[in-house]
């Protein structure tokens, strides 16, 4: 069995897609892991989060600063900074940002999941609003996730 260190340089570009405020880097690719794991940073703007959706893959999130609405199969919660939230693959979730500052998290994705190519899609599908439903659905099937509806709201 072998191991690797991987060093973040700072040299790599955050993939910005601020139709769903998100800006996120990978910390640890697919490949690295050998296709165990992959790890993003992930920023999310104030009031904003991912559609709700399901994907087979596990993801563990790690809130690092700020509080967030999770919802998972239909139970909503609060995760704040320190906290941990695991989604079990095919579970249908969402969060959203409830603080009025950028709220960050790491997220381990469980097997490793392409997440360069795949959120850098996303951008080029979303760029310029809401896209047509049947377009976001066909790249969802690409990648086996569903996209189940918009963003959660907060409760606010």
């Amino acid at each position: 069995m072998s191991f690797e260190i991987v060093h973040d340089t700072g040299n790599s570009e955050p993939i910005r897609i601020p139709e769903i405020g998100l800006e996120l880097q990978v910390r640890l690719s697919k490949q690295a892991s050998g296709g165990e794991l992959t790890v993003i940073e992930t920023a999310n703007a104030p009031g904003f989060g991912p559609p709700l959706h399901r994907h087979p893959e596990t993801e563990i999130f790690r809130v690092t600063r700020g509080r967030y609405l999770f919802e998972v199969n239909g139970k909503r919660f609060h995760a704040t900074e320190g906290d941990v939230v695991c989604v079990p693959g095919g579970a249908a979730h969402g969060f959203v940002n409830v603080t009025d500052a950028p709220a960050t998290q790491i997220v381990m994705i469980l097997p490793g999941f392409d997440a360069a190519n795949f959120f850098t899609g996303l951008a080029d599908v979303l760029a310029g609003g809401r896209p047509n439903p049947a377009i976001l659905a066909a790249f969802g099937t690409r990648w086996g996730v569903e996209f189940l509806g918009p963003p959660i709201q907060s409760e606010q």
